[in-house]
C-alpha cells in the first residue's frame, strides 16, 4: 500500500473498540501499542472535564477527592467521596415472640458517602403470638457507625395514627434497627399497639 499522508486516510468508525494499534517510539524502537493502553494506569491532568454520554466509572475504593477545599474548624478525617447509592428495603416490625402481618411493607433509601437516608412505610393488618413485648423497626439497609460520643440519633416520624401516644424513634450503634418510644416518655410501644396501624418515618445516620 503507497504511503499516505494522515489527512488522506478514511476517518475511524467510532466509538473505538480501545483493540485498535498505533505505534509509538519508545526507548528509540519503534512498537505497537492499542488505544486501551495508552492511558492505562496514567493519571490524566485536565482543567475541566466533560461527557457527552456515559458514565464516569471509578476504581472501588476510589471517588471524588475534595483535598483541594477549606477544611471546616473541626478536625478533618476524609474529603474523599466514594459512594452514591440508591436502593429499596424491607422494613420489619421487632417484638419478641410477635409475629406480624402487613398491608404495606415500603423502604427507600439513598447513600451518600457514609451518610444515609432511609423512608420507609409500614401499615399492620395484625399483631399474633407474644404481643406484649417492646417493638422496634429492623432492617436498615446499612449498619450504623459506632460514634460513641452519639450514641444515638434522631429519627424523624411523618404519619401514624397509634392510639393515645405519638411515636419517636433513635438509631443507635453498630445497629440496624431504629428503637421506637412513645414520645416524651421513657417507654417503648409494644407489639399490640401496631394492629390496625401505619407509620411513615425517615432515618438519618452514618454508616459503619
Amino acid at each position: 500500500m503507497a504511503d499516505k499522508k494522515i489527512s488522506a486516510l478514511p476517518s475511524a468508525s467510532t466509538p473505538l473498540a480501545g483493540t485498535e494499534v498505533l505505534p509509538i517510539v519508545q526507548g528509540g524502537d519503534t512498537v505497537k501499542v492499542t488505544v486501551a493502553n495508552l492511558t492505562a494506569g496514567r493519571a490524566i491532568s485536565a482543567t475541566q472535564l466533560t461527557l457527552t454520554t456515559g458514565n464516569l466509572i471509578v476504581a472501588s475504593g476510589n471517588g471524588i477527592d475534595f483535598s483541594a477545599t477549606t477544611e471546616g474548624s473541626g478536625t478533618m478525617t476524609s474529603e474523599l467521596l466514594d459512594d452514591y447509592e440508591e436502593g429499596t428495603w424491607t422494613p420489619v416490625f421487632e417484638s419478641l415472640g410477635a409475629s406480624f402481618t402487613y398491608t404495606e411493607q415500603d423502604g427507600s433509601y439513598t447513600k451518600v458517602g457514609r451518610l444515609v437516608i432511609a423512608q420507609f412505610r409500614l401499615k399492620v393488618n395484625a399483631a399474633t403470638g407474644t404481643v406484649t413485648n417492646a417493638v422496634n423497626i429492623a432492617g436498615l439497609p446499612f449498619t450504623s457507625a459506632n460514634l460513641s460520643a452519639l450514641s444515638s440519633s434522631g429519627v424523624a416520624m411523618g404519619l401514624q395514627n397509634f392510639t393515645g401516644f405519638v411515636v419517636a424513634g433513635t438509631s443507635g450503634n453498630n445497629s440496624t434497627v431504629i428503637t421506637l418510644w412513645k414520645q416524651g416518655t421513657t417507654s417503648q410501644p409494644i407489639a399490640s399497639d401496631t394492629a390496625g396501624k401505619f407509620l411513615n418515618g425517615t432515618a438519618m445516620y452514618f454508616a459503619a
